[in-house]
């Protein structure tokens, strides 16, 4: 049987904008009481305010060891313990491995597979005295890796494996942990990318179904939480990435390239044109706050 969120104490980690704010407006809904942790302090302080009273928020950095236990013991502190640990925190850099900017590339696995260990090392004691659970949002790109994305494919397929990996270590003392696969999200994130890249369109707009589907913010909001409430293993975002899981080793099949081969052709040199002009490895929203 779902357990009920209702009265349940969770920590969400990039909670200002996109998954993370929706997530916990719908988590509020259902009677849960929300941390909000991230970097823009602007940006989750409105959310908490929409929140309403009793749902603190904490500017803390998942690449900083120090930085996210104080955030997330402060969390149990305010909230009486953590039930559910949500770690959304995520960027995406631009860019092919010929032409990456090390540092952007260096940065994405700190943030997506670093910050995720980070987070899950505080929030475990918390978690074992509840019995709680630990939701790891990875993405379909762990096993449905593309060119262009190589960093960001590296690091979800990392936390994708350390969400595995943890799971069979902690189970024995009541901890559940899950890990949330979404397709591509009407999210700021992607929207940059759009808007930087129209190699990037492109490229989506060629993929096979599912791989190019688009999800809005609020369904993929009720699939994570419907993933707490259950616990979940896995969370898939939309049902049909599913299908890429267990077919997990086609998109890098000799099958596979040669049918992408004439679109990379084509799309990855003007990507790497495109971002060679930009000057930079994230959208201009992430390039700032990298730059912190």
């Amino acid at each position: 049987m779902p357990m009920s969120m209702s009265g349940k104490a969770v920590a969400i980690t990039g909670a200002a904008r996109g998954i993370g704010a929706q997530t916990a407006r719908d988590l509020v809904r259902k009677g849960a009481r929300v941390a909000l942790i991230g970097l823009e302090p602007d940006e989750l302080a409105s959310v908490a305010d929409e929140l309403g009273t009793g749902h603190p928020w904490f500017e803390a950095d998942v690449t900083d060891p120090e930085s996210i236990k104080t955030a997330i013991d402060e969390s149990a502190r305010q909230l009486g313990g953590i039930d559910v640990v949500m770690a959304n925190a995520g960027v995406a850099p631009f860019g092919t491995v010929r032409d990456h900017d090390p540092r952007a590339f260096t940065k994405t696995v700190d943030v997506n597979l670093n910050g995720v260990f980070h987070t899950a090392r505080a929030a475990l004691p918390h978690l074992v005295e509840r019995r709680g659970y630990l939701l790891v949002v990875s993405s379909l790109s762990a096993f449905a890796p593309i060119g262009g994305m190589a960093a960001y494919t590296a690091s979800k397929a990392g936390s994708e494996a350390l969400a595995s990996a943890l799971s069979s270590e902690v189970g024995h003392l009541g901890v559940a942990v899950g890990s949330a696969h979404p397709s591509w999200i009407d999210t700021d994130l992607v929207r940059d990318a759009s808007t930087d890249l129209p190699s990037f369109r492109a490229m989506r707009a060629k993929l096979p179904w599912p791989m190019h589907s688009t999800t809005n913010v609020a369904d993929c909001s009720r699939a994570l939480v419907a993933g707490m409430e259950r616990r979940a293993r896995r969370v898939y975002v939309p049902r049909s990435v599913m299908l890429m899981h267990w077919l997990r080793n086609l998109p890098s099949s000799r099958l596979v390239e040669r049918l992408m081969l004439p679109m990379v052709r084509k799309l990855l040199p003007q990507m790497e044109a495109e971002v060679a002009e930009l000057g930079r490895g994230f959208s201009s929203r992430n390039d700032k706050l990298q730059r912190k």
